[in-house]
C-alpha cells in the first residue's frame, strides 16, 4: 500500500501505560512519536496514560498531524489512595490534561472503571468531570467496572489490607460489595447521563462501555 494510504491509527496503547517510569530512561515511547513526527503520518496518533510524563513529548505531539491524547482520571476523592496506590496522583493528571490543553493538542479523559460508591456519592463524580471541564476536557470516555472473578480477588486482598479506614472509605468498600450484585450498572449509567448535560460533556460511543458488552458489539 503506498504511504500516503496508509492512515490507520495507532493506540499507544490499551493494556500496557506507554509511559511506565522505564520510559525516563529508555525513551521508546518517545522513539515512536519521534518517528512518526519525522514521517508527519497523517492518520491519527492516539496516547492514552496515568502518566504526568508525557507533557514531556508536546514538541513531538504538536508536529503530529492528527495527535488524540487522552489520560486517564478515575477518581479525585481519596478513595484512589487504596484503589490507584502507584499511579501518579489525579491532581498531576489534571495538571498535564491542562498543559495538553494550552499546547492545542486535541484531549480526552478516560474515567474507567467508574466506581461503585458513585451511585451513592454522585456528587464525586460530578465534581470530577467539573475539574475535568477546567483543564478544557470536553469528551470522555467511561466504562464501567468489571467484576470477574480474577478482578474480585485482587479487590478483596485491597480491601482485606484496608480494614481500618474513615467513614467515607468505610461506605465505598461496602459499595465495592454491593456491586457484584446484578444490575449493578443501572444507577451508575443514570447518573453519568445526567451529569453529562450538566458539565456539557460528549460521552465518547454515546454509551457507558461495559467490557463484556463492547467487544461484542464493535466485533468485526
Amino acid at each position: 500500500m503506498p504511504r500516503d494510504k496508509c492512515e490507520g491509527t495507532f493506540l499507544l496503547s490499551s493494556v500496557t501505560d506507554p509511559y511506565q517510569g522505564p520510559e525516563r530512561r529508555y525513551l521508546l515511547t518517545r522513539g515512536v512519536l519521534t518517528a512518526l513526527a519525522e514521517e508527519r503520518y497523517p492518520g491519527i496518533v492516539r496516547i492514552l496514560t496515568k502518566s504526568p510524563l508525557l507533557v514531556r513529548d508536546i514538541d513531538l505531539l504538536k508536529r503530529l498531524p492528527r495527535a488524540d491524547v487522552g489520560i486517564t482520571v478515575t477518581t479525585t476523592d481519596k478513595i484512589s489512595r487504596w484503589l490507584e496506590v502507584r499511579a501518579p496522583r489525579s491532581s498531576h493528571r489534571l495538571k498535564a490534561l491542562g498543559a495538553l490543553h494550552e499546547a492545542g493538542i486535541p484531549t480526552f479523559a478516560f474515567v474507567g472503571p467508574l466506581l461503585p460508591h458513585f451511585a451513592e456519592r454522585p456528587d464525586l463524580l460530578g465534581r470530577l468531570f467539573a475539574r475535568l471541564v477546567d483543564v478544557g476536557v470536553r469528551e470522555v470516555y467511561i466504562e464501567h467496572i468489571n467484576l470477574k472473578q480474577y478482578i474480585r480477588e485482587r479487590m478483596n486482598l485491597v480491601l482485606a489490607e484496608n480494614l481500618v479506614l474513615a467513614e467515607e472509605e468505610a461506605q465505598a468498600r461496602e459499595a465495592y460489595v454491593r456491586a457484584r450484585a446484578k444490575g449493578h450498572r443501572e444507577t451508575p449509567g443514570a447518573i453519568v447521563e445526567k451529569l453529562m448535560v450538566k458539565h456539557g460533556l460528549k460521552l465518547c460511543f454515546e454509551e457507558v462501555i461495559y467490557h463484556e458488552e463492547f467487544q461484542a458489539k464493535y466485533a468485526m
